[in-house]
């Protein structure tokens, strides 16, 4: 029986990537706050689909019920956010902080008791660079993406003895719409192709049996 892969922010950018790479041999269930655009992703990648908010637990626990078992969480989701404190609207950055750490504690939550009822499981967090290093004018995000790393590395011993593998993967910059929708413009030429990416998550679901995850850090080392 094919595995059962759940992917946050599925509808574009690196989530749709990830998703395009692994549904012709998973089934793969993607998720979104945007219906219209999921079911277009969906129906051009041949993958399931849920509308769901990840701010919301309900909406989570309620998705996830309807989904069943799943064999591989992907804490995808994300929202960018820079520039100094005092300049950051405030409403924008409790909906970063929301999305970026609130959505990856709903949507781990939900899945771990299906995944130590199978004794098995594999939860993957998108994390950023940014969840390694701090730059000034990126304090909020910064922020979000430091709480995910220490959301993960506490989460792995707590899975372990169950058979449930944590993994963080950090990537540098990446070739998705998240500046342009933002009207943000960012030197892109040394950015790192969303396949690398979906590459590795594809490698990891290969591996068999009890393994250990290293985190692993993604950055083009091309430029």
């Amino acid at each position: 029986m094919s595995k059962t892969i759940l992917i946050s922010g599925g509808s574009d950018g690196l989530g749709k990537a990830i998703a395009a790479r692994l549904a012709p041999k998973y089934h793969v269930v993607i998720l979104s706050p945007h219906e219209e655009k999921l079911r277009k992703v969906a129906g051009e990648l041949h993958c399931d689909y849920k509308v769901c908010d990840v701010r919301d637990y309900a909406q989570v626990k309620k998705v996830i019920n309807e989904i069943g078992a799943v064999d591989c969480l992907v804490n995808n989701a994300g929202l960018w956010i820079e520039g100094p404190l005092t300049e950051n609207d405030p409403d924008y950055s409790k909906q970063v902080l929301e999305v970026n750490v609130l959505g990856v504690i709903n949507l781990t939550k939900a899945v771990v008791p299906g995944m130590k009822e199978q004794k098995s499981g594999l939860i993957i967090n998108i994390n950023s660079q940014a969840g390694f290093y701090a730059k000034a004018e990126r304090s909020v995000y910064t922020a979000s993406k430091w709480a995910i790393t220490g959301f993960t590395k506490a989460i792995q011993p707590e899975l372990e003895s169950f058979g449930i593998a944590v993994t963080g993967i950090y990537p540098g910059k990446m070739r998705t719409e998240m500046f342009s929708k933002m009207n943000i413009d960012k030197k892109m030429e040394d950015a790192l192709d969303t396949e690398y990416v979906a590459k590795t998550i594809e490698f990891l679901l290969s591996l068999e049996g009890p393994v250990m995850f290293p985190e692993i850090g993604i950055k083009n080392i091309e430029n």
